[in-house]
């Protein structure tokens, strides 16, 4: 993790499905503390987190393979798993932890804000969106990210509220939206009137994409200089990654 994000090496990460262990510091945590950046992260669950099947291959899940018991990662604080999958042996042999979502910044930043998206009856987790003021060469910006439900759980209710939120309490010209959205771009534009794509590639799965569901939009005075998306660097996405310019 650490190594990908250094070789991303941007000014400003969002991060999803960030891990912290009960036990220690998490993933954002590190990534901040080995590369200079200043990190605001949000708990979305809580649960615990496997390691590879023993007796198994060396993946963490077997690709198509929903079975909860086989999952690596076990979120419970919301909605009580399985018996099933409480009794399995991956399950009680993982270690209990936290799952969010986080925005560094190696540029001035302060937190402005959590957004309460609410959590959706089939979600295993509730949504948020972490609110980050920065500076950038004394201009001000605000990032915003987040890591949405998926649409089956009914997602559109929380596009709504983060889009009601955004028109409402964001206080500078300049803005970037950017996460796991777990959606098309098309319906996140329209979700989103005034924003714009800064990203259009594929990202999903990083090792044969056919969809774009992670996504970074930009409002205000900034002009989109590049954006793509990096390649298979170890999740199961591919990670994006634009290059902005703060217009005056």
């Amino acid at each position: 993790m650490v190594a990908a994000c250094r070789a991303i090496d941007a000014d400003v990460l969002v991060l999803q499905e960030t891990w912290t262990p009960d036990d220690g510091p998490g993933l954002a945590a590190r990534v901040g503390e080995a590369l200079g950046y200043a990190t605001f992260e949000q708990t979305l669950a809580a649960g615990r987190l496997a390691g590879p099947d023993p007796l198994g291959d060396d993946r963490w899940m077997k690709p198509l393979d929903w079975r909860g018991s086989s999952h690596a990662l076990f979120l419970d604080s919301e909605r009580p798993l399985p018996a099933k999958v409480t009794a399995s042996r991956r399950y009680v042999d993982a270690p209990p932890g936290r799952w969010g979502v986080a925005v560094l910044s190696r540029v001035p930043a302060r937190a402005e804000e959590v957004i309460a998206l609410g959590r959706l009856e089939q979600d295993p987790a509730r949504r948020f969106a972490v609110v980050v003021r920065i500076d950038v060469g004394g201009v001000p910006a605000t990032v915003i990210g987040t890591h949405m439900s998926h649409i089956t759980y009914g997602a559109p209710l929380q596009f709504l509220r983060l889009a009601r939120a955004l028109r409402r309490g964001i206080s500078t010209p300049a803005a970037i939206l950017a996460g796991d959205m777990n959606l098309w771009g098309p319906p996140v534009k329209a979700f989103f009137p005034g924003w714009h794509r800064a990203v259009r590639q594929r990202t999903w799965p990083a090792w044969r994409p056919h969809s774009q569901v992670d996504h970074i939009l930009v409002r205000g005075p900034l002009k989109v200089l590049s954006g793509r998306a990096l390649g298979p660097m170890g999740s199961d996405h591919q990670p994006v990654s634009a290059r902005l310019l703060i217009e005056s």
